[in-house]
């Protein structure tokens, strides 16, 4: 078997080591939708007159989560910290809790604007809020996100340990307390006194009897 394919059925026995890789692609994914196009606002059978920014609709903020994520990906992984893929999974529910309450409300929606443009301005018109490329792949970055990062903060320390790569060694255990030594020398010195006494013991036994035998043979 080669190396590679050792490798590859290593890591589908153990798909968890996958996770890091899935926390990574969604936050690189959510940090990409903030400099798209989220909404067209576009009115009823014309054309697109003005494009609603992700940047401008959050104030950064999904980017600076999937920033955070990435960096707290890299600090569970590195360091096998459990607060850290903690992190993980609350970044990825807030960036999620983030698109189901400013985003997906506004999606399809039809409103009346004054003027959103240059050429717009002064005017009144009806539009609908067409979802952009933006807007999908923000949808898909914090589902990925979320979902990685909620999985990655279930492991343990110990699980965390075995994703850490090879090239930057593993940590050091810290030391155990060594077992208590027994003096088996002091165990040797007492042991032929105790078994001299025993001896000595049960010699003046049998000559207690021997005399005993004598004396009732001569009454």
């Amino acid at each position: 078997m080669s190396p590679d394919r050792g490798k590859t059925t290593a890591r589908l026995r153990r798909p968890e080591r996958l996770l890091p890789f899935a926390c990574f692609a969604g936050a690189a994914v959510l940090f990409a939708s903030e400099f798209m196009t989220t909404f067209e606002l576009t009115p009823p059978g014309g054309e697109g007159l003005c494009d609603l920014q992700a940047s401008g609709r959050h104030h950064f903020a999904l980017g600076i989560l999937a920033a955070f994520a990435v960096v707290a990906v890299i600090v569970a992984v590195v360091w096998a910290s459990k607060p850290a893929a903690m992190s993980v999974g609350i970044a990825g529910v807030l960036a999620l809790l983030l698109f189901l309450i400013i985003d997906l409300p506004d999606a399809n929606n039809v409103g009346t604007l004054a003027g959103c443009s240059a050429t717009t301005t002064g005017s009144f018109f009806d539009a609908k809020a067409l979802p952009q490329a933006g807007f999908w792949l923000e949808m898909v970055g914090t589902l990925a996100l979320a979902l990685s990062g909620l999985a990655l903060a279930t492991l343990s320390p110990e699980q965390l340990e075995t994703m850490r790569p090879r090239w930057l060694g593993r940590r050091r255990s810290p030391p155990q307390a060594k077992p208590a030594v027994i003096d088996r020398a002091a165990e040797l010195e007492e042991a032929p006194t105790g078994q001299a006494a025993s001896d000595a013991s049960s010699e003046d036994a049998r000559r207690r009897k021997a005399s005993m035998a004598r004396r009732r043979s001569q009454l």
